[in-house]
């Protein structure tokens, strides 16, 4: 039915269009007294738990940042069946992203390309809302990304980090430094090891006690990603996410005009599954089996997510399959897995 609405009704809508009119069904499952029934038929198997920087997460599978920005829609998506939500990118200054049209969707490739620029309406403004939703009971586990401000010089990314993490970290299950992201200039600068080594130190003493992790890009060398992994077993984060958005744009099945004509930005979806399991792989063979890795990019169905578990990630998330897949996505993974079971 959802294969049949896309392809006749949301597909023909702007993507951000799509996005917003399916976020506000989501976002009110719990007030029209939805919640609850769906949940009924969406729940995870108990089977399927797993115990995870000091948290019981009731799936591996979870939503990744990008798909709630502000926090807004966390019950409702917990009521879809995801173990957990990651919401942002939160930057410490609301601002708007970048013009529209910023989302573009790929059909042929099942893959979103996006230039959003972490539109977002600040830290502040979120703090008030997480502060309300980490005292409920009934939720998924709830995860925080913070990205640098784009009004922020480059020099200046650690005080503007800190403070994002001073006031969001309370509100946290864990706290996620993004320095992968394609759309705001210099960010990827960041994952330079004499840049990051000391702005991840700063942010884990603001964190405190909030499990920490970095998301880092999968256009990063293999030597990079290796790198990177030991200084965070170093520096003594709880994680690593794996990975962002990509800038390549190879082995497409997109026209070249439709690829054009969506311009520059982060490429998400199916092309990204190949590198983002060879960086799971890498970064699993680098870190102690204690350490939380999760496992993102061109995760569609329940054996893609086995896939990630069987290849060391710890947990799984996805966004761009979401748009393809519909509400019932998080449902039919978690039934995949519980099958796998037995």
């Amino acid at each position: 039915m959802y294969s049949l609405l896309f392809s006749t009704f949301l597909s023909r809508l702007d993507p951000e269009d799509a996005h917003h009119l399916a976020f506000a069904v989501i976002r009110r499952l719990p007030w029209l007294g939805l919640g609850r029934l769906v949940s009924l038929v969406t729940r995870p198997d108990p089977r399927l738990a797993v115990d995870a920087l000091g948290l019981r997460f009731p799936s591996p599978f979870g939503v990744a940042a990008g798909f709630d920005k502000d926090g807004l829609a966390v019950l409702g998506l917990g009521e879809l069946g995801f173990g957990h939500v990651e919401v942002g990118t939160i930057t410490a200054l609301a601002q708007p992203g970048n013009e529209r049209p910023r989302l573009f969707r790929l059909v042929p490739d099942r893959a979103l390309i996006n230039r959003m620029g972490f539109n977002n309406g600040g830290a502040d403004s979120a703090a008030l809302r997480l502060a309300k939703l980490a005292r409920r009971s009934r939720r998924p586990v709830l995860g925080v990304n913070i990205g640098k401000s784009r009004v922020t010089a480059v020099e200046n990314a650690t005080a503007d980090y800190v403070r994002s993490a001073r006031v969001l970290a309370p509100h946290a299950d864990y706290l996620v430094v993004n320095v992968s992201s394609p759309n705001t200039p210099g960010l990827r600068g960041l994952q330079e090891l004499d840049e990051l080594a000391p702005l991840l130190e700063a942010v884990k003493a603001e964190a405190g006690e909030t499990p920490l992790l970095v998301k880092i890009a999968p256009d990063l060398t293999d030597d990079a990603v290796e790198r990177i992994a030991k200084l965070v077993v170093r520096l003594g984060l709880a994680g690593i996410i794996a990975t962002n958005t990509t800038i390549s744009r190879e082995g497409l099945r997109s026209s070249a005009a439709a690829v054009e004509a969506a311009g520059a930005g982060g490429l998400s979806g199916a092309p990204l599954a190949k590198r983002s399991l060879e960086v799971l792989r890498l970064i699993r063979a680098s870190v102690p089996a204690e350490l939380c890795v999760i496992s993102v990019g061109g995760v569609d169905t329940a054996a893609d997510v086995q896939e990630r578990l069987d290849a060391g990630a710890t947990l799984v998330q996805g966004y761009s399959a979401f748009i393809y897949r519909g509400p019932l996505w998080a449902r039919s993974i978690n039934r995949g897995l519980a099958r796998r079971l037995g």
